[in-house]
């Protein structure tokens, strides 16, 4: 199966004038499959954001190459073939809101592309639907929340169609609520609609619910593998300055006390069967 996102080798580093370069990474490697959800974390210049940017020719790399479902991010004549396989999402919804009204930034996309009417019409509202925002198809942005805002922005990449999406930490400026809706609409993307996922967070719950988790640091990355995996191993986490979900903490500290119990698990939900079992057969006395 060829992948959809595929790095090799490739180097990148900031330059500034009368100043020396910034190497952000060299020599990386890193690839996407169609369908995953992938979760990338790191502290701030561990260089996932930087990678990111990489996935939809946003940045080029300086070695190496990038690959979108086949076509080289380099070669020019493939950019809109990139950019309609591969969306992306900034942290700031108000950043790509551009229109009055709801629907009417949904289709800007469209018309600029020169979709006819008819087809426009029922991508708005698909991707309305997708994200459940279509009750507010009429709306002004500014009166939305946060969250919905963000959904909105998301609702304007799928209405292109694409086979994947990429989000560069779009639950920063979010309060919970928010954040639990935008997650949510992202796992239904991916389970119910296929649109592979690539999640770019320092929230450690959201990437507890993705089905991989990458995590970098210093431009390197140090581990990839399901989040069970990645989240058990609390003290290398925490030696690099990256936190883990509350119930991987509470399982650990019970570990080093003694108590028997499951140090994969990473969800408030598993956490609280496990005790109730410990409890009910005295092991937590």
């Amino acid at each position: 199966m060829q992948p959809i996102i595929d790095c090799k080798n490739i180097t990148f580093a900031y330059t500034l004038p009368e100043a020396p370069p910034i190497q952000v990474f060299e020599n990386l490697d890193f690839m996407v499959q169609p369908g995953e959800f992938v979760a990338v974390l790191g502290h701030n210049g561990s260089g996932k954001s930087t990678m990111a940017k990489h996935f939809n020719a946003i940045l080029l790399p300086q070695g190496g190459t990038v690959c979108v479902v086949g076509f080289n991010t380099k070669e020019e004549q493939h950019l809109f073939d990139i950019r309609s396989r591969v969306g992306m999402v900034f942290q700031n919804p108000d950043n790509q809101i551009v229109a009055t009204v709801v629907e009417e930034d949904v289709a800007f996309a469209l018309e600029n592309l020169g979709v006819p009417p008819d087809e426009i019409r029922k991508r708005v509202d698909d991707a309305l639907n997708a994200v459940d925002m279509y009750k507010h198809r009429e709306k002004a942005p500014h009166q939305l929340s946060g969250g919905q805002k963000q959904r909105v922005a998301i609702a304007g990449i799928i209405a292109m169609r694409p086979e994947c999406i990429v989000l560069d930490e779009p639950t920063a400026m979010l309060d919970p609520r928010g954040r639990r809706e935008v997650i949510e609409t992202l796992l239904d993307l991916n389970n119910n609609h296929g649109i592979t996922v690539v999640l770019v967070t320092h929230y450690m719950d959201e990437a507890a619910k993705a089905g991989r988790v990458v995590v970098m640091d210093g431009g390197k990355i140090i581990l990839d593998a399901p989040p069970r995996e990645v989240f058990s191993r609390v003290e290398e986490l925490k030696s690099i300055g990256l936190d883990v979900p509350q119930a991987s903490e509470l399982v650990h500290e019970l570990r080093i006390d003694g108590v028997a119990i499951n140090g994969a698990i990473i969800t408030n939900e598993d956490c609280i069967k496990a005790l109730e079992t410990l409890l009910n057969k005295g092991g937590l006395v």
